[in-house]
């Protein structure tokens, strides 16, 4: 295996850690699982999440260092969950009159997980 293909390999698996770390921390807040790695033409969401009333798109980031690079989406990558958000809609349009809302959630190794509500 080459060290490429060996590091793509860790990543992936630290993703979808952090990913179930993120399901529990929101489960236990009392939010339900609605999908989770949905696929779109435009882009993948990370978790779907549902509270009442209220759709919540989740994007997970996993840093293994906590003071290393800032946790920012761009507004390239805002733009691109919203149109992935308004896929998942039109795929399931029980959803269409709920209130919607994007958060993130920072996972890292050496701290608590950060769920930032409304995040953009």
């Amino acid at each position: 295996m080459t060290r490429g293909l060996a590091a793509k390999r860790r990543a992936e698996r630290s993703g979808r850690w952090a990913e179930w770390a993120a399901v529990a921390l929101l489960l236990v807040k009392g939010y339900r699982l609605a999908a989770r790695r949905f696929r779109t033409p435009v882009g993948e969401l990370d978790l779907v999440m549902r509270k009442a009333r209220l759709l919540v798109f989740v994007e997970v980031k996993f840093r293994a260092d906590p003071e290393g690079q800032p946790f920012v989406l761009g507004p390239r990558q805002q733009e691109r969950l919203k149109r992935a958000a308004g896929l998942y809609i039109a795929a399931h349009p029980s959803f269409a009159g709920w209130t919607q809302r994007f958060d993130l959630v920072i996972i890292t190794r050496r701290s608590l997980p950060k769920h930032m509500k409304n995040a953009w």
